[in-house]
Parts: C-alpha cells; structure tokens; sequence
C-alpha cells in the first residue's frame, strides 16, 4: 500500500470557501488559502517563505506549504 497524500485539492478549498461565505471564482490557490485562513482569524502565511517562522502546526495546509 503507497502512503496517502494529505494534499488539498482545489475543489476541497473551494468547498471549504463557499461555506465560509468566500466566492472562490478566479482564485489561485495559495490565494484561496490565505482568504481561508483570513477568515480564520489565522496570519495570512500560507506559501509566503515563512513556513518555519509561522507557528503554526497544526495547519490544515502545512503540508503544501512552502
């Protein structure tokens, strides 16, 4: 059995933006993310070059980050 990836798919954000009242037409994805996190509440960090400053470890999109 491979290892299963725990990467998002754009989909999966775009769901995940609708029911957060984000439209997420047009949006890239990192750019959907940081609107996500945004609403969150959370630093605006997702694929900024700050993936080991952020402190933020258990965040859904850390394994896409960069």
């Amino acid at each position: 059995m491979g290892k299963e990836s725990n990467h998002m798919k754009v989909e999966e954000l775009k769901e995940i933006a609708k029911r957060r009242g984000i439209n997420p037409s047009k949006m890239k994805k990192a750019d959907l993310i940081r609107a996500i996190q945004a609403d969150e509440g959370n630093p605006q960090c997702f694929s900024t070059g700050e993936k080991d400053k952020c402190g933020q470890e258990s965040c859904l999109w850390q394994e896409d980050c960069d």
